[in-house]
């Protein structure tokens, strides 16, 4: 079955990949890898989820928002690469938690990304990763990640 396939399989609709709001690029090709950027946990509606991961945002919201930041993350992938069919592989998502300094679950958070993607890609979604505490987010996002895929 067809990544594509799918998707519409587990009724999933990419957004539209945001524009970076910043001098850098989205995503970038180098060989057979795509970097991307970190993506922020912007909705379909262009509501940005911001807040402390355990302060104002739940352990189950900070997940969604991770979530969320993966189908940015994949809308950026679909742009580059044209299809998300042409993608041979996840080699690692880096999630950037923003949490007050006593919390110490990043890892259940960056799981809501890692779980999702996992879903869609199967075996090829499977990848090495890192989650990371931070004091503060651009725009003051609850959760930020970035990834390295293989084509």
């Amino acid at each position: 079955m067809s990544i594509e396939d799918r998707l519409k399989e587990l009724n999933i609709n990419l957004p539209k990949a945001p524009d970076p709001v910043g001098a850098y690029v989205a995503s970038k090709i180098v060989k057979n890898l795509i970097y991307i950027s970190g993506q922020l946990p912007l909705d379909s509606k262009g509501n940005l989820i911001k807040g402390k991961i355990g302060k104002e945002i739940s352990l189950e919201q900070g997940k969604q928002a991770a979530e969320i930041c993966a189908l940015n993350l994949l809308a950026q992938l679909q742009k580059i690469s044209g299809s998300l069919d042409k993608v041979k592989g996840c080699i690692k998502i880096t999630g950037y938690v923003n949490s007050i300094d006593s919390f110490t679950d990043q890892p259940k958070i960056i799981n809501g990304a890692s779980d999702l993607i996992s879903k869609i890609f199967g075996d090829i979604g499977k990848h090495t990763r890192a989650a990371v505490s931070v004091n503060s987010l651009p725009l003051g996002a609850a959760v930020e990640i970035e990834g390295i895929f293989e084509l």
